[in-house]
């Protein structure tokens, strides 16, 4: 019979064998390009986020009229963000009635989503620009990425999706869903993309249809793991909480479901010290910068 000190630091070996090993190198995820840069969602943002080499450029996409997926984290020009095609204000009682499902992608175009100064983001650097269709983003990210000696980035693309706006400022979650699907073919990119959603149906379509690509579950910090998989048919690739939910028994029920834990949106140092620390598998951040710098020079 062995020693009961040495039957506790068997059993310590055996668990410890058991549970996965940390994540000591997280993806570096560009939130909406590099929010706290560059405009939101913008050109500038997703460019300067391919030169800081983020592993993911994290976007939003919702459809526009004539059936392009065009990004933005609303379906609708957002008072704080865009300006009309005549310079003229967007205030938040009418900002939803600039529908982007009823507007074509040349009338899109035509709006300034850059220029307004935004007070949660004092080193954004404003620009006037539009949001861009997915293919004009790839294209370019692409071209840019071989012009600065650095590796492509892959794309984490969040397809905004809600009960309350399908019909209204979106068509049917699946037929969301399979026009996503049918862009990222066209590009070429499927093999470098994750696609996430807090909404079910539109994961479920994407599961049923294309099972190969990695799926991320987005919920809401408040939400307790197990019963928010119960929403879902099938275990997706990726559990994507807000970084205040995460913690060791988070991580360690993820590992069990042999998931992977992406946690948004990290921004301060101390944060983004703790979920490497942690051993989270992705950090999206506003300032991908700053998560670039912790793990390069203080590993």
């Amino acid at each position: 019979m062995p020693r009961p000190e040495l039957r506790t630091l068997v059993c310590a070996l055996i668990l410890s064998a058991c549970m996965p090993q940390k994540n000591l190198h997280p993806d570096i995820h560009g939130h909406r390009g590099c929010r706290g840069l560059e405009p939101e969602n913008s050109m500038p943002a997703f460019l300067k986020a391919t030169e800081l080499g983020c592993d993911y450029l994290e976007m939003d996409v919702v459809l526009s009229a004539d059936g392009q997926v065009v990004i933005s984290h609303e379906p609708w020009m957002r008072h704080d963000l865009c300006t009309t095609p005549d310079d003229e204000a967007i205030t938040p009682e009418n900002e939803r009635s600039y529908n982007i499902y009823q507007m074509t992608v040349s009338e899109i175009r035509r709006f300034d989503c850059g220029s307004l100064e935004q007070p949660n983001y004092p080193k954004q650097d404003q620009h006037d620009t539009h949001k861009p269709t997915l293919s004009e983003l790839v294209d370019a990210v692409d071209e840019h990425a071989l012009m600065s000696g650095v590796a492509p980035p892959s794309f984490n693309i969040e397809i905004k999706s809600d009960p309350d706006w399908y019909g209204v400022f979106q068509p049917a979650p699946d037929v969301l869903a399979r026009a996503v699907i049918n862009a990222i073919d066209s590009l070429g990119i499927a093999d470098r993309c994750m696609l996430q959603s807090f909404d079910p149906a539109v994961l479920e379509t994407i599961h049923a249809d294309r099972p190969e690509i990695p799926l991320a579950y987005l919920v809401e910090g408040d939400a307790v793991f197990d019963a928010a998989l119960t929403k879902l048919t099938f275990v997706p690739a990726i559990y994507s909480p807000h970084f205040t939910a995460a913690n060791e028994a988070l991580l360690n029920a993820v590992r069990l479901k042999e998931m992977e834990l992406v946690v948004w949106t990290v921004n301060e140092p101390a944060d983004i010290r703790r979920m490497r620390d942690l051993g989270v598998d992705g950090i999206i951040s506003d300032y991908p910068d700053r998560v670039v710098q912790i793990l390069e020079n203080e590993n």
